[in-house]
C-alpha cells in the first residue's frame, strides 16, 4: 500500500502535515474529510523523495537517525514481526517527516515484492555499507542477527562522532575568544596607549614600532582583511570540491606530522570496522574491500584499497597488499595476516577494528587535551608581546629622567 504525504487544514483552521497510507490519493483525501479536515495537497511519498534527492537542499539521514532506526528495526524483526509492519512502526516512531517518508517509501517497495536492500538502494539515501550488509542478511536468512550487528556498528560510529564533536567545542570557543581579544586589543586598546609616544621625539624600540604599525594596519584594513579571508576560503572550498583539489588536500594531509597520523588512523578504523561487519555478514571479500574503499574519506587511501582489491581478485594476499600501500598500521596488517592464515579473518578483523577504534579515540583525546594549553600559551604570548612593546618606551623614558 503506497504512502502519501498530505497538507490539510483542520477544523480550527491550522495547517496540518503528515503521511498516510492508502490505495490512491483519492482515498487519502476521503480519510482527511472523515476527520473534518480540508485537503490542500496529497502527493505520493516516492515522488517527494525523488524530488528531494535531486534538489539542492536535500535532507540527509543523520548518524543519530540511522542508528536509532536500525536499532528499532532490529528489535522488531527479532520479535518475528513482518518486515512491512516493522518498517511502518519505525516510521511512526520517528518525529522527522523526511525520515517517515523515507521509511514508508522503502516499505512500499517491499510491498511491491522488492527486498529490503533493493528498496533502500532505490531510495538513494542509505550508505553502501548499510545496503550491502542488509542484502547479505537477507541472502543468509539471518536478517535479525545482521541488523543487530549493524545496530552496534552505527551506534558506535555515532558515539565516536559525538565524542569528537563534544571535545572540539571548548577549543573552538577558546580559539574564537582568543582571536576576538587580540583584535580588540590591537584595534582599541593599543592605539590609545601608544598615542602618547607619537608626541615624543624619543626613538622607540623596534617591537613598539612594529606593534604600532600592525595596530594601524588592522584598524584601517580590517574590512579588507575579512573580505580577503572570505574570498580565500570560498576559493579553497570550490577547489576542494574538484577531484584535483580533493586529491591535493588528501596527499597534503597524509604528509603532515599529526594530521597525517590522525587521517590514517581514522580511515584504518573505518576500513577495519566496515570489512569486519561485511565479512561476518557473508559478503565476499572482494565486494567487502570495494565497499570498504568507498567509505574512506581520504581518496588516496581509497585508491590504494581499490588497487589491493584488484590484486586480491587476481589471487593476491590481502595483508601483503595492505602492507605495500603503507597507509595501515603494522599491527593491524599483522592481525589480518594471522586471520588469513588461520581461516578466522572475520574474527581478527573485529579485533583489529576494536583496537583501531581505541587508538583513534586515545589519539584524538590527546590532541584535544594538548590543544587547550597550547591555545592558552599562544594567547599569553601575544599579550606578553603587547605588554613588552608598551612598557619598553616607558622604562626608557624613566631611565632618561
Amino acid at each position: 500500500m503506497p504512502a502519501y504525504q498530505f497538507t490539510a487544514i483542520d477544523a480550527s483552521g491550522k495547517q496540518q502535515k503528515g503521511v498516510l497510507e492508502g490505495d490512491s490519493a483519492r482515498q487519502i483525501r476521503q480519510q482527511l474529510r472523515d476527520k473534518e479536515w480540508i485537503p490542500v495537497s496529497v502527493d505520493p511519498v516516492e515522488n517527494k523523495e525523488k524530488n528531494k534527492s535531486s534538489g539542492l537542499f536535500q535532507k540527509k539521514i543523520t548518524a543519530y537517525d540511522l542508528a536509532l532506526m536500525t536499532r528499532q528495526l532490529s528489535v522488531l524483526v527479532a520479535a518475528s514481526i513482518p518486515l512491512e509492519e516493522a518498517l511502518r512502526a519505525v516510521a511512526k516512531q520517528s518525529e522527522k517527516t523526511h525520515v517517515q517518508n523515507l521509511l514508508l517509501s522503502v516499505r512500499s517497495k517491499v510491498l511491491e515484492g522488492h527486498s529490503l536492500a533493493q528498496g533502500m538502494q532505490q531510495s538513494g539515501r542509505f550508505p553502501d555499507l548499510y545496503i550491502a550488509t542488509i542484502a547479505a542478511g537477507e541472502r543468509s536468512g539471518h536478517l535479525d542477527l545482521i541488523l543487530d550487528q549493524l545496530s552496534d556498528y552505527t551506534e558506535n560510529r555515532f558515539a565516536m562522532q559525538k565524542k569528537v564533536q563534544g571535545a572540539m567545542i571548548y577549543p573552538i570557543i577558546l580559539m574564537l575568544m582568543s582571536f576576538g581579544i587580540v583584535m580588540g586589543l590591537m584595534t582599541y586598546v593599543v592605539p590609545d596607549i601608544v598615542k602618547t609616544f607619537d608626541q615624543s621625539k624619543q626613538a622607540l624600540p623596534w617591537i613598539t614600532v612594529a606593534l604600532m604599525k600592525s595596530s594601524d594596519f588592522i584598524r584601517l584594513s580590517w574590512p579588507f582583511l575579512i573580505g580577503f579571508i572570505v574570498i580565500v576560503l570560498f576559493l579553497m572550498a570550490r577547489f576542494l570540491k574538484t577531484s584535483a583539489g580533493h586529491y591535493t588536500f588528501d596527499r597534503l594531509t597524509l604528509k603532515l606530522p599529526l594530521f597525517g597520523k590522525l587521517s590514517r588512523g581514522i580511515n584504518s578504523a573505518r576500513f577495519a570496522s566496515t570489512l569486519s561487519i561485511l565479512t561476518k555478514s557473508g559478503v565476499p571479500l572482494v565486494d567487502a574491500l570495494k565497499i570498504g574503499a568507498a567509505v574512506s574519506s581520504n581518496w588516496v587511501i581509497r585508491d590504494a584499497v581499490n588497487q589491493a582489491a584488484e590484486k586480491v581478485t587476481e589471487g593476491g594476499n590481502l595483508a601483503t597488499q595492505l602492507e605495500r600501500c603503507g597507509y595501515f598500521p603494522p599491527m593491524m596488517v599483522q592481525m589480518i595476516k594471522s586471520g588469513e592464515a588461520s581461516g578466522e579473518l572475520d574474527r581478527m578483523l573485529e579485533r583489529a577494528s576494536n583496537m583501531q577504534d581505541r587508538e583513534v579515540t586515545t589519539f584524538i583525546s590527546t590532541l584535544l587535551a594538548l590543544l587547550e594549553p597550547l591555545m592558552l600559551v599562544f594567547m599569553a604570548g601575544i599579550v606578553l608581546v603587547i605588554v613588552i612593546a608598551v612598557m619598553l618606551p616607558i622604562v626608557n623614558m624613566n631611565n632618561m629622567i
